[in-house]
C-alpha cells in the first residue's frame, strides 16, 4: 500500500472500554438507545403468541371472563366467599385482571433468554432489552382485559369515584414487581433449566396466597401482616379499591394504604436486587445458554 493510498483511510478514535460501577452499570442509557429493539421485540411476542391458535386475540378476554364465571360459581356461589358488598364476579375480576398481568409477565419474562438464546448468541445490544420486552408486551393483554372489566362495570353501573385515579399507581407496582421477579427467574433459567418448570406451579400458589378470589378482611388481623409481605396482595386490593367503591367496597382506604406502603417497599427492593444480579450474570449468558 503507497503513501497515498493510506491518506484516504479513515482514522477512527481509540475506544476504551473500563467497567461500569454504580447505577451506569444498570446501562439504562444503552437500554434507551436500543428502544427501537425494545419496541420490535414486544411488537413480535404480541404478533406471535396467537398467530397459530384457533380463536386469536379473543383468548386474552375469554381468560378472564371464564376464570370469572369458574370463581364465581365455586366460590362465590358455592362456598360463599364475601365479597364486601359488591356482586362477586365483579369482586374477582378487579382483582383477576391485574393478576393475569402479573402472571404473564412473569412468566414471559422468567423464559424470555432461554426463548431469545440464537439472538443472545449472535449479536450485542444490552440485555435487559429482553425482559424489558416482556413485559411490555403483556400490557396488551391487560389492556384488553381491563376494558372487559370496565364492560362489566357498566352492566352492573357501578358508578367510578375519584379512587380511579390511583389506578396508574397500582399498574405501575404490578409492571415492577413482575419485572423484578422475573429477572431473577430469567438470570436463573440460563444456568439451571428447572425453573422453567417451576415457574407454572410457582404461579399456581402464589396466587392462592394472594386475596384474588378472597378479599384481605378473611383473614384475621393479626396474621394480616404476613399477606402483606406479599406484594401483590397491595396490588390486587389497590385495584378493588380504586374501581369497587361504587359498588359498596367502603371502608379499606386505611388498609389499602398501608397494604400499598408495604408492596411499594418490597417491589422497590426486589427490582433492585433482580437488577443487579441480573448485571452480574449478564456476562454469562452467551456461554451457558
Amino acid at each position: 500500500m503507497t503513501d497515498a493510498q493510506s491518506t484516504h483511510l479513515p482514522i477512527y478514535p481509540t475506544v476504551l472500554i473500563q467497567p461500569t460501577r454504580g447505577l451506569a452499570s444498570l446501562q439504562l442509557r444503552a437500554v434507551w438507545e436500543y428502544r427501537e429493539l425494545l419496541f420490535f421485540l414486544a411488537w413480535r411476542d404480541i404478533k406471535v403468541r396467537y398467530k397459530q391458535t384457533a380463536l386469536g386475540v379473543a383468548w386474552i378476554v375469554l381468560q378472564p371472563l371464564l376464570s370469572t364465571v369458574v370463581f364465581t360459581l365455586l366460590f362465590g356461589g358455592l362456598l360463599k366467599v364475601p365479597s364486601e358488598g359488591a356482586p362477586y364476579a365483579l369482586f374477582a375480576l378487579a382483582a383477576l385482571v391485574p393478576w393475569q398481568y402479573f402472571a404473564g409477565s412473569v412468566s414471559r419474562v422468567g423464559t424470555s433468554l432461554i426463548n431469545s438464546a440464537n439472538l443472545i448468541t449472535k449479536v450485542y445490544f444490552p440485555r435487559l432489552i429482553i425482559p424489558l420486552s416482556g413485559v411490555l408486551s403483556t400490557l396488551v393483554d391487560f389492556a384488553i382485559g381491563f376494558l372487559v372489566l370496565v364492560g362489566l362495570l357498566v352492566g352492573y353501573r357501578v358508578p367510578l369515584t375519584a379512587n380511579v385515579l390511583w389506578l396508574p399507581l397500582f399498574l405501575l407496582l404490578a409492571v415492577i414487581t413482575a419485572l423484578g421477579f422475573g429477572l431473577w427467574l430469567a438470570a436463573l433459567n440460563v444456568r439451571f433449566r428447572d425453573v422453567n418448570y417451576l415457574i407454572p406451579f410457582l404461579l399456581q400458589i402464589w396466587m392462592y396466597v394472594t386475596p384474588v378470589v378472597y378479599g384481605s378482611t378473611l383473614i384475621p388481623e393479626r396474621y394480616r401482616f404476613l399477606l402483606a409481605l406479599n406484594p401483590m396482595t397491595g396490588v390486587v386490593e389497590g385495584f378493588r379499591w380504586a374501581l369497587l367503591q361504587g359498588a359498596g367496597v367502603r371502608g379499606q382506604e386505611s388498609g389499602v394504604s398501608a397494604l400499598t406502603a408495604v408492596s411499594i417497599a418490597i417491589t422497590l427492593a426486589v427490582l433492585a436486587t433482580g437488577l443487579i444480579f441480573f448485571r452480574s450474570t449478564e456476562r454469562t449468558f452467551a456461554d451457558v445458554i
